[in-house]
């Protein structure tokens, strides 16, 4: 299964956090699974950590590392992305969310999010 992970569930499985699910945690670390990051939540991060609204136990340019060391591919933005999110309804406001729902939409990726509201775009949201 390919699955995109939320920004949030990389950053508790980076730091080891029990919010991650038990089910979200065997999904990701499952080597049968293709498991990618968007580069938007990069982005979400960088612009957290410089808001102050944000504090990681590593360096920002760590998190790259680690999601290589993990085998968690980086999903850089396309212009098939693009033009999902723009047909993409207003269910969610977050600028961040919209374009990894439009990422799973697009690629028809599992979506591993603790974010229920997601599954009104009709995805496969796992947790």
């Amino acid at each position: 299964m390919n699955i995109i992970i939320d920004t949030h569930a990389l950053l508790w499985l980076f730091s080891n956090d029990d919010k991650l699910s038990e089910k979200a945690g065997k999904i990701i670390k499952n080597p049968s699974n293709e498991v990618f990051v968007s580069i938007a939540s990069f982005w979400e991060i960088a612009i957290k950590l410089s808001l102050s609204k944000l504090v990681l136990d590593v360096p920002f340019a760590l998190l790259f590392e680690e999601s290589e060391k993990l085998d968690i591919k980086i999903l850089d933005i396309q212009k098939e992305h693009l033009i999902t999110l723009k047909e993409l309804p207003f269910i969610h406001r977050d600028p961040f969310d919209r374009m990894i729902v439009s990422q799973s939409i697009a690629l028809n990726y599992a979506l591993v999010s603790k974010d229920k509201i997601l599954d009104e775009y009709k995805i496969k949201r796992v947790w």
